[in-house]
């Protein structure tokens, strides 16, 4: 067998565990040859690929990033304003490859179920810290990245309460909340504001009036899709035509930060997260979980079982078509558990509507998240 494994999108947490799980055992179980696509699909445009030994594979579930190189602007069907994929899939070819193990996010899903039509065999393989793949309940890298936002709001408490502040972090996530959720109640948030309910700017201002009469400061967790109900998501860079995610967000939390200002009249200060949330070392579960996935898709790999992706269900791993994910993104539903939890414990979302009775806590169809 020859098989490649490429890279796409942003960067995360688990992503060398993952290559080290898929690598070794389909070397291990199957003597199969294995062929690094430099830079995701960047390397299967460019032509770069190299073989990868044992050695290379060894050791480096504990690092992060990833050791095959990533890029999140290469499309094959708009790079450079060319549509390129006919020249990609005659190189895929060339290589001689059975099929190609991809590990992305829902972007670099959508590339691979529409160049598996142009004859491509791939097995998806669902990375993000945004935990925002559409048929799966985790991806690796989010674990990692909510520790480090929960830390934040650790550190930004004990400033807030010295200076009686309100604090504001802003995460990443794009159009999903579930980073900012799970930080900001694992952190203790008094406010978490997330892109799936827009937010009510006066229900923000009474929360901090009320958390200034209990404790003299805020914490507010805002994820960058977020948005007032009145207004537009915060935009710091349009059009990057050769991306499968053309826009990126970010400022929501200065935006906020300007909006309450003209309300309150405590001090506000603003902290962004941005890519640190990506960087370092992956958590112990993101190093299980991503090595789990990566041994399950060379399984699907050594079976012929192409076009699909790797899932996780009740912490159980299936697999589902490439075509079920594509062009689709999974956000925080108003059953779940973590959600529900935090509207129990009252921290403000933002949404007067959103309120679930305390009893809804005991029904067992409540997602986990």
């Amino acid at each position: 067998m020859r098989v490649g494994i490429l890279t796409g999108g942003g960067d995360c947490q688990g992503l060398n565990a993952a290559i080290a799980g898929a690598a070794r055992s389909l070397m291990h179980e199957y003597n199969a040859e294995i062929i690094a696509i430099e830079e995701g699909f960047l390397g299967l445009i460019e032509r770069r690929t190299r073989k990868l030994s044992l050695h290379d594979v060894n050791h480096i579930l504990d690092k992060g990033g990833t050791v095959i190189g990533t890029c999140n602007r290469a499309s094959p069907f708009n790079f450079k304003g060319q549509d390129v994929s006919g020249a990609v899939a005659e190189y895929y070819r060339e290589l001689g490859l059975d099929g190609i193990i991809a590990m992305g996010g829902d972007g670099s899903m959508t590339l691979c179920y529409e160049m598996s039509k142009l004859g491509m065999n791939f097995v998806g393989v669902p990375k993000t810290i945004d935990n925002d793949i559409a048929e799966t309940d985790r991806t690796f890298g989010f674990d990692s990245a909510v520790n480090v936002a929960a830390e934040a709001i650790d550190r930004l408490r004990t400033t807030a309460q010295s200076h009686k502040r309100v604090m504001i972090l802003e995460t990443m996530g794009r159009y999903a909340g579930w980073i900012a959720l799970h930080a900001g109640v694992s952190g203790g948030a008094d406010v978490i504001l997330i892109p799936e309910f827009p937010y009510q700017l006066d229900e923000v201002v009474k929360a901090i009036e009320q958390q200034a009469a209990q404790q003299s400061y805020t914490i507010i967790v805002v994820a960058e899709g977020a948005r007032p109900v009145d207004g537009q998501i915060s935009i710091r860079k349009h059009n990057i035509s050769d991306s499968p995610d053309p826009v990126r967000l970010g400022g929501i939390g200065n935006f906020l930060q300007q909006q309450l200002e003209a309300c309150v009249d405590y001090e506000i200060r603003t902290t962004v997260l941005g890519h640190v949330q990506r960087g370092g070392s992956p958590s112990a579960y993101d190093r299980l979980i991503a090595t789990n996935v990566g041994c399950y898709a060379a399984a699907l790999v050594a079976a012929k079982n192409y076009g699909k992706m790797v899932t996780v269900h009740n912490n159980h791993l299936s697999s589902v078509p490439l075509e079920a994910v594509a062009h689709n993104v999974r956000g925080v539903p108003k059953d779940d558990m973590t959600l529900v939890s935090a509207l129990a414990m009252g921290v403000c979302l933002g949404d007067p509507e959103l309120k679930i009775p305390l009893e809804t806590l005991h029904d067992d169809t409540l997602i986990m998240g």
